[in-house]
């Protein structure tokens, strides 16, 4: 399905109501597609696209993508998974299941449909990385019994199906592994390290850095991340991924915090905590095959990103 024919399609969009689901929502109305958000809401937020009920071409679905969905659609974003460690760990069971079940009635139904299906993959199929950067072609190293392996591992699984539904069904599929990635409607009890940190800094709270600040991320602006996921969806059926999408401007953690106290004009100190279970030491994207393949490099720098973020958090949080 060519880019340009999103207009007066009818897309598929689980996870819909996420953080990262309802920036893609937003995006294909402005196409002139016709989407369909399906949500089970387990750490989506109807608030998130409260903004969109109103436009015709917008549907809210509640749905939990373990149980198979019949509905008729053009193309499918498979977004649906909870994505950060503390949401994902509250329940590890049904956050594989999300992954693997989810995976397998999302391709069951655009095999059905003939319908081309992006899958949402993870950074963290690479788990704590050997090589630096990380190339799609690295296999990984994850603890396949740890406490972050229900996302890790179930994200692993959703890739093999994905290609074998490929290989075997001829089954036009994309797959990116998104790296770190932030923006306005993160949530703020989400555990991620952005939101974490802004949230502490606006309310003068310690912030909390685990380990000694030295482990590097790579944070790419949520705008960046879903022209990336566009253009990936619209390339020809012999792109199929994985394609690593992010920012490869690497940053310590502790960096981090002190550019999060900068802009927030906070008096917050840093608090140092152990470092978690399998918490990589270091995650940056190679994007040599996004910059060939999708002709997309990420524009939006970390600061400028941050300053939206933060502004969103305080209307959030009502901090004036």
């Amino acid at each position: 399905m060519p880019f340009e024919s999103y207009k007066n399609s009818r897309i598929l969009v689980t996870g819909g109501a996420g953080f990262i689901g309802s920036h893609l929502c937003e995006r294909l109305l402005d196409t002139g597609a016709e989407v369909v958000s399906v949500d089970n809401y387990f750490t989506g937020s109807r608030r998130n696209i409260a903004h969109l009920i109103a436009n015709p071409l917008f549907e809210a679905v509640r749905h939990d993508v373990t149980f198979p969905l019949y509905i008729e659609v053009d193309a499918i974003f498979n977004l649906a998974c909870p994505a950060s460690p503390i949401h994902y760990q509250r329940d590890p069971v049904q956050t594989t299941k999300t992954s693997v079940h989810g995976a397998i009635n999302m391709l069951g139904l655009a095999k059905r449909l003939k319908a081309r299906i992006f899958q949402a993959s993870t950074s963290e199929v690479y788990g704590d990385p050997l090589i630096h950067p990380q190339t799609e072609d690295y296999w990984g190293n994850v603890n396949p019994i740890g406490i972050r392996s229900c996302y890790d591992e179930g994200k692993r699984c959703a890739e093999t199906l994905f290609f074998d539904y490929w290989r075997q069904h001829s089954l036009p599929i994309k797959v990116a592994r998104i790296f770190n990635t932030y923006g306005p409607r993160m949530q703020p009890n989400d555990g991620r390290v952005v939101s974490s940190f802004i949230v502490q800094a606006l309310k003068g709270e310690p912030i909390t850095v685990f380990g000694d600040g030295g482990q590097t991320r790579s944070f790419c602006y949520v705008d960046d991340l879903v022209e990336a996921i566009m253009r990936l969806m619209a390339t020809g059926e012999d792109i199929t991924g994985p394609i690593n999408i992010g920012n490869n401007s690497e940053f310590t953690i502790r960096e981090l915090a002190e550019k999060v106290i900068k802009l927030t004009g906070s008096r917050s100190q840093l608090i140092f905590q152990p470092l978690p279970q399998d918490d990589p030491r270091q995650r940056q994207p190679d994007l040599t095959k996004a910059k060939a393949a999708l002709d997309w490099e990420p524009k939006v720098a970390l600061e400028d990103g941050l300053k939206e973020t933060i502004a969103y958090f305080k209307r959030a949080l009502e901090i004036a």
